[in-house]
């Protein structure tokens, strides 16, 4: 993936958009995390991501950002398809690490201690060691 379709994906769209985002991160994200838990190696960010994306505080322009990035690891066709063994999740793993630039220092805390939080509580949610 080259960095136009990266910056492409990762433009933070109007207000209807990001509403688009919203609604395909909200339905999809945590069951696919739970598939794709052994393959992501940042899971504890991906998920402080999410908390960052739906928090009220966090800038329209990131939230837009993230939003983007965390819509395209949940979609279920994407430039390389997520069934794929080993290789599946590697686009994905592109575009969050370039959005997780961009927006660096707006994860805050209180997002990784929700992260925390989530994973503890969820046994299918541990993170592969």
């Amino acid at each position: 993936m080259d960095d136009v379709k990266i910056g492409e994906i990762l433009l933070p769209g109007d207000e209807d958009e990001q509403e688009r985002q919203t609604r395909r991160v909200k339905k999809r994200f945590w069951p696919v995390l739970k598939r794709a838990m052994r393959q992501v190696p940042f899971s504890r960010d991906l998920v402080a991501a999410y908390y960052c994306a739906f928090d009220p505080r966090t800038p329209m322009k990131v939230r837009g950002i993230l939003l983007a990035a965390l819509a395209y690891f949940v979609l279920p066709l994407d430039g390389i398809p997520d069934v794929l063994m080993l290789v599946g999740f590697s686009d994905d793993i592109a575009v969050l690490t370039a959005a997780f630039a961009a927006i660096r220092g707006h994860i805050r805390d209180d997002h990784y201690v929700a992260a925390d939080k989530a994973l503890a509580e969820e046994p299918d949610m541990q993170p592969a060691r």
